[in-house]
């Protein structure tokens, strides 16, 4: 970056989806986060998540064009995630497999002081519920 340019933030983690208003309302159920904007199309939406909006947006053109893999719960997850910074990990891990995530890793303590835990989400996109590090 040249002097005179700002430095870049991330606005938006986007994830591609096949259906971007049961994403939305699982996210809703499962780990409590409101929705910001849901577009008319119903092929766009984003979450209350701080300054960083979580969206998710309809994969089928992405999907038409070769450019990505899509999430799915019978393979893999994706080599990213998404971290939730919540009060208590457990509970939050709790909750979220109550409203049908499929548990990855149960709450852990790490050696520099943070709780994670990791379950996926309906289209079996990895999710971290973490406690804030430090």
């Amino acid at each position: 970056m040249s002097e005179s340019s700002p430095q870049p933030k991330l606005g938006y983690f986007i994830l591609y989806v096949p259906n971007v208003l049961d994403a939305v309302a699982f996210y809703e159920r499962a780990f409590g986060l409101a929705r910001r904007f849901v577009h008319e199309s119903e092929q766009y939406a984003e979450m209350e998540t701080g300054a960083t909006a979580l969206a998710f947006a309809d994969e089928g053109e992405m999907l038409a064009q070769g450019t990505i893999e899509p999430n799915r719960v019978e393979r893999k997850a994706a080599g990213a995630e998404v971290a939730l910074v919540v009060e208590n990990v457990r509970a939050a891990f709790e909750a979220a497999l109550a409203h049908g995530a499929v548990a990855v890793i149960e709450p852990t303590a790490k050696p520099w002081g943070q709780t994670v835990s990791y379950v996926r989400d309906l289209n079996g996109f990895l999710v971290e519920l973490c406690s804030p590090v430090g």
